[in-house]
């Protein structure tokens, strides 16, 4: 079997930035690109038919690291030049994520931060992707050869504004058999990625030291499908299920669900605004107190 492997990798600057400046385990991402490298790297000597995808999330749009096509290759003056030293795949794959991303940060929008919109990055657009990619590749394997999963590198909060598409992308993921981990390098958990994991059959791991993010790279994520079933993985105790509301797209702990449509609302509304279905309430009637007792028996 062909293991896939496509990883989402959370490019957005700011977010870095911020995680730069922790005080007790700061982590840039230069730091992390090279141990996210050393890990395909890892994955790739496993087998030699093991392959592996790489989509930036970004501040805005996404975008395939690698593979990339023959005119990004020209475009970016990636040399082939061969180094002794290193294995000439390792080093196909690794020239192109580097030059990809290097193109990727220098044409950053800096008005994202203005907008109070560089903390989100585009998980739900790289999700996406990363389905279409592998039903592009396991539609012409007709053998069921190749064993696809997916692995989010997340730094970014959560987004209640993708709620609902990041929902519809994680029940493909689960109808097609795909699991999904996430790694949570830098910040609070996200709830919605914990529903992921937990919903795809997935691992989540919250980093403690970003510094030794290989190590958990390593002994948790680089176990293929196969093998994981003969391991004690990290598993999680208690899952965040809480969902954002159809309305405001804030995310609450209790609401309203429509009956028709499973649409959530913080606040009570006689018509559903999705499917626009009528809520015929009957008002609530306050008991008779002669209810109950026998009538009076008239002489």
């Amino acid at each position: 079997d062909s293991n896939l492997l496509v990883i989402i990798l959370d490019t957005n600057p700011f977010v870095w930035a911020e995680s730069a400046k922790a005080p007790h385990t700061p982590l840039s991402l230069d730091d992390a690109l090279r141990q996210v490298l050393i890990f395909i790297n890892a994955h790739l000597a496993l087998k030699y038919n093991n392959k592996v995808v790489v989509i930036a999330s970004h501040v805005g749009h996404s975008k395939f690291l690698y593979p990339i096509s023959d005119d990004e290759i020209t475009k970016h003056r990636i040399s082939g030049e061969r180094n002794a030293n290193m294995y000439p795949n390792f080093q196909f794959v690794m020239d192109q994520i580097v030059a990809s991303l290097q193109e990727l940060l220098s044409n950053t929008d800096v008005s994202f931060l203005e907008k109070d919109s560089g903390t989100s990055s585009m998980i739900t657009g790289a999700f996406s992707m990363a389905l279409c990619y592998i039903h592009r590749i396991t539609k012409n394997d007709d053998l069921g050869h190749i064993k696809p999963r997916i692995m989010i590198l997340s730094l970014s909060p959560d987004s209640a504004a993708h709620y609902i598409p990041l929902m519809n992308c994680i029940f493909s993921a689960q109808k097609a058999a795909i699991p999904v981990d996430v790694c949570k390098v830098y910040g609070e958990e996200t709830a919605f990625l914990q529903q992921a994991a937990n919903i795809t059959g997935g691992i989540y791991v919250q980093v403690e030291n970003p510094q030794s993010l290989l190590q958990y790279l390593m002994f948790a994520f680089l176990p293929e499908r196969y093998a994981r079933k003969f391991l004690n993985l990290p598993n999680q105790d208690q899952v965040d299920f809480r969902a954002a509301c159809f309305c405001h797209k804030k995310i609450v702990d209790i609401g309203y669900v429509c009956s028709v449509c499973l649409s959530i609302f913080c606040s009570w509304s006689p018509v559903c605004t999705t499917c626009k279905t009528k809520f015929a309430f009957r008002p609530m009637v306050p008991p008779s107190p002669m209810r109950g007792k026998p009538s009076p028996i008239s002489k």
